[in-house]
């Protein structure tokens, strides 16, 4: 196989994996039109190119909450990641700790926090959902201090699931889900004796250990929507910030006015998120949120970004647009589904690849020097 971009990845993705799996990664929520807005909007960014610069001597490397990384790059937690390679989080973190840059587990992985974090030999992220069972989110909270990872990425736009047709459709929701998901894995032979038969167990390795029961992919379904709480509010996360010994993250915001109580609040940092376009159907792309939110906080905490992020060239926009790191889910996801580690490794490798051009056809030599100054705002204020 042949790969020179993440969308190469997603097609190789496509051919290998049951249906069921790979729309759940690459659909959004209803009609997906703030799906597409990631993408489209990010790559309106337009670029100012500069030349006679002096770029021989350009660098990656950069510090989020002490930590140092060979890149602006955390790979972002996405649930079910195990069911797209075997043991998938346990590959994944290791492909990330070998390119220098952080993983971040999510609470709902296949492989649980003592799987993972032995076999990485950096210290994990780890992602919270605001859930009902109080008793859960303690028990997953001591479990990661006790696993080594330092920080804590909370998210908080998922008060209740997104409306995403595409799952329907292909089996991972709706009437005889179970007997389709069969089918489509049977007619996948690669993916099913790899993941399928070598990649067991399949349950929710972090909801298991503390249930003391198998959970399997219903009760992904099930047990996380009833779990869900729209009631939540600032004041329910003050228990978790005065439990949590290191940086804590708000994943979710898109508003400069939620940014702000972020501030108040005591996060050391946010994402500017609208879930890749898997939530609220029609709200701003993130690439159009993170410029206000960015001037909102200054320098009061770190912003972070995801959504719509295909390439190094669109890391480094997104650096320009405000964003200190960025967090990749869709790209790493089909690189791990297409080759396990060794393509997330390469995809890392090619977005570096992507970022070190782009840095020096705008002049510019480290990431810190990546700001407004490179991009043409009022492009994207045309469109």
């Amino acid at each position: 196989m042949i790969v020179s971009s993440a969308s190469d990845y997603r097609e190789a993705a496509r051919r290998k994996l049951p249906r069921f799996l790979f729309d759940y990664i690459d659909g959004g929520a209803n009609a997906e039109q703030t799906m597409r807005a990631n993408v489209s909007d990010l790559s309106a960014v337009a670029l100012k190119q500069r030349v006679l610069r002096n770029v021989a001597e350009l660098s990656l490397e950069t510090q989020l909450f002490g930590e140092k990384m060979a890149m602006p790059v955390v790979l972002s937690p996405v649930g079910l990641t195990g069911m797209y390679a075997r043991r998938g989080e346990v590959q994944a973190a290791r492909g990330a700790a070998a390119k220098g840059v952080p993983f971040c587990l999510s609470t709902v992985s296949v492989c649980a926090l003592e799987e993972v974090a032995p076999a990485c030999p950096r210290p994990l992220w780890f992602q919270l959902y605001v859930l009902k069972d109080r008793g859960f989110m303690r028990n997953v909270l001591e479990r990661a201090q006790a696993t080594g990872c330092k920080t804590l990425v909370f998210t908080v736009d998922m008060p209740v699931p997104g409306s995403r047709y595409r799952d329907a459709h292909s089996g991972m929701s709706g009437p005889y889900a179970a007997q389709r998901r069969i089918w489509q894995a049977a007619t996948h032979p690669a993916w099913a004796l790899d993941v399928g038969v070598m990649g067991r167990p399949h349950d929710l390795g972090n909801v298991s250990a503390y249930l003391g029961k198998a959970t399997g992919l219903e009760d992904y379904v099930g047990w996380l929507g009833n779990n869900f709480d729209p009631s939540i509010s600032w004041k329910d996360l003050e228990w978790i910030r005065e439990f949590w010994k290191g940086p804590m993250v708000i994943k979710g915001i898109l508003d400069p006015d939620d940014a702000r109580d972020a501030v108040r609040f005591g996060a050391d940092g946010i994402v500017v998120s609208n879930h890749g376009g898997r939530q609220l159907d029609g709200v701003s792309s993130t690439t159009r949120a993170l410029p206000g939110i960015a001037d909102a906080v200054g320098n009061d905490m770190t912003v972070l970004v995801d959504s719509g992020v295909r390439s190094g060239l669109d890391v480094v926009r997104m650096l320009a647009l405000g964003a200190k790191g960025v967090l990749l889910g869709r790209a790493a996801v089909f690189a791990l589904a297409a080759e396990g580690r060794a393509g997330v490794e390469n995809l890392l490798d090619i977005f570096a690849k992507e970022m070190r051009v782009a840095m020096t056809l705008t002049g510019v030599t480290s990431v810190a020097q990546i700001d407004r100054g490179i991009v043409d705002l009022d492009a994207l204020s045309r469109r």
